[in-house]
């Protein structure tokens, strides 16, 4: 392909809507421009990375045994209200009308349509297992769309949906799965870990996400090199761990002290010259239709998730000043668990402080010296915190460690979440009448591009791995009005494209240095450099993308070192 004929605006300058690396370098290298907030077109390059990453999949997802479908975005909603989810996703479906009134919604996942399609054509455990799987467009009404394609409200999608006889056959397509997707993100040449997840509102038993691990993801994995025990934090396990209590602690009388104008725990530290350890601090959510509170120590980050999970809600929002103060009649400051209008729920580190601080449930007012044994009940004492780097493994006890991910795959035993109340049964070999058993696996292809970049880049743009490069390798002549560089480029290209790999070659009228800028940009991995001086010697100039340093290679030698290279890929 020549570069003047390529469709590739680039631009100079970082757009100022652009927050983090893979937006910046992908509007700045012309590979996608937006089209509304959380909407992006695909141009030529991005296109090509995209149909890289996709065939890769396809290739994995055929190997496992997935045959492909293509299934409708637009669903009714009589599907999704038979599967209990129409109201439990929330704002974040797209609903829409048609000129008779009928509701429908622009699917964000395809649970509810797959189960339908196979409820009304596989009746028996013959047929069984079954995996279908598409790579679609889905929608999701993102509050916030942000960070380019990592947070969009259309994104390209491939999600895969087994079904099965029995759980040890949903066992066995978990498995397959698993092992595809790391094949899949192996063959991209991705750093990833595979994490315990939450299932969220997909629902099921069991998930984990495949994460691409980079200092800007925006989920946090804990881990431990010990065991390799993985969880995304929202899911991660933290233990309480019982302090060995010194024979000199007494559990002192309860007693309510003035504190005005202390409204945060920092301000209880200063006030009271206290370690932050010692402070409780309660949270008020509002939880289906009730306030509800939770109890954590003062130096830990509540965990939303778990916190819905314990309280099986669909809706858990925050409650602000303005709220409490209507409600309660209090500041945020002065909310504590002893003698709350509301029910408490405490994390399980409560349990085991002695004669800590909390709120008083009264304006400027703190209460020392608290026990939750003697002092107060919570509806639920459970694991409410996100842990933490020092934390002791749930598994072997080791310390954990912490580091940055994407999602790029997840993966979920719903066993017969969609199957029992869509009514969607088979036969089993004695003629008995039972729900399949399902799991879904779904990956972000338009996700995974952008993750590769926020992975793989530097100063002067993105660095592709090879795999999903839009092309392999280009050619720049440093003057194209040279005759003697400009046949070599033609021959060389022309000998590269004989042996099937994708080539540019750089036949703009610009300066060698707009070209090698535009080349890092764009992140194409292979650099052939034709100039003068390296002619006279009879080399051309070979740049790994991935490297600091040029090269020179014998011309002869040039098209079997290129090729030699991206066989290792």
């Amino acid at each position: 392909m020549k570069s003047s004929e390529i469709f590739n605006p680039t631009l100079r300058e970082v757009p100022s809507e652009a927050e983090i690396v893979s937006h910046q370098l992908l509007l700045r290298g012309g590979f996608i421009r937006k089209t509304s907030g959380g909407v992006y077109s695909y141009l030529p390059l991005a296109f090509r990375v995209l149909k890289k990453i996709m065939n890769i999949v396809r290739e994995e997802m055929d190997r496992a045994g997935g045959q492909e479908v293509l299934m409708p975005i637009i669903q009714p909603a009589e599907l999704w209200q038979e599967s209990g989810r129409w109201v439990v996703y929330g704002d974040e479906m797209f609903r829409l009308k048609d000129r008779h009134n009928r509701s429908f919604a622009l699917g964000p996942t395809h649970e509810e349509i797959i189960t339908t399609i196979v409820k009304q054509d596989v009746h028996s455990y013959r047929d069984l297992p079954l995996l279908l799987y598409q790579i679609q467009n889905k929608y999701r009404d993102e509050i916030r769309p942000r960070f380019g394609l990592m947070r969009g409200r259309e994104f390209i999608m491939k999600d895969l949906y087994s079904f099965d006889m029995d759980e040890a056959g949903l066992d066995l397509s978990y498995k397959k799965m698993h092992e595809a997707y790391k094949r899949i993100f192996e063959r991209m040449n991705l750093k990833y870990r595979v994490v315990e997840a939450d299932s969220g509102a997909i629902g099921g038993n069991e998930s984990h996400e495949f994460m691409v691990l980079a200092s800007s993801g925006e989920a946090q994995i804990v881990y431990c090199d010990n065991c390799h025990y993985a969880a995304n934090v929202e899911k991660a396990q933290c233990q309480a761990q019982e302090a060995v209590k010194a024979k000199s602690i007494v559990v002192k009388a309860l007693e309510k002290i003035h504190t005005p104008g202390v409204r945060t725990v920092d301000d209880v530290m200063q006030k009271l010259a206290v370690p932050i350890e010692s402070i409780a601090k309660t949270l008020i959510y509002w939880a289906d239709g009730e306030y509800v509170g939770a109890v954590i120590r003062g130096d830990r980050e509540l965990n939303e998730i778990k916190f819905k999970n314990i309280l099986r809600c669909n809706e858990l929002v925050i409650a602000d000043e303005k709220q409490i103060r209507e409600v309660l009649g209090i500041s945020v400051g002065s909310l504590g668990p002893i003698g709350a209008k509301f029910k408490v729920y405490a994390d399980q580190e409560i349990e085991f402080m002695d004669n800590f601080i909390c709120g008083a449930n009264e304006d400027g007012y703190h209460l020392i010296n608290v026990n939750m044994s003697r002092d107060f009940v919570p509806e639920t004492i459970a694991d409410l915190r996100n842990a933490v780097k020092g934390d002791s493994c749930p598994v072997c006890s080791a310390e954990l460690d912490t580091i940055r991910g994407i999602e790029v795959g997840h993966i979920f035993k719903l066993g017969t979440k969609y199957s029992e109340v869509m009514k969607a049964s088979f036969l089993d070999n004695n003629g008995q009448e039972k729900p399949f058993i399902m799991g879904c696996y779904g990956i972000g292809v338009s996700r995974t591009m952008a993750a590769a970049v926020e992975q793989n880049h530097d100063e002067n743009g993105i660095i592709w791995p090879i795999p999903i490069a839009p092309y392999q390798v280009i050619i720049v002549p440093v003057n194209t009005k040279k005759t003697e560089q400009m046949e070599l480029a033609w021959s060389l290209y022309h000998q590269l494209l004989g042996l099937g790999l994708e080539v540019i070659i750089d036949d703009r009228d610009e300066r060698a240095g707009v070209k090698f800028k535009d080349a890092d940009l764009t992140g194409i991995p292979l650099r052939i450099t034709i100039g003068p001086k390296a002619l006279q010697e009879d080399k051309v100039e070979l740049k790994k993308r991935w490297e600091k340093e040029t090269v020179l290679v014998a011309i002869e030698n040039i098209v079997e070192e290129i090729n030699r290279i991206l066989k290792q890929y």
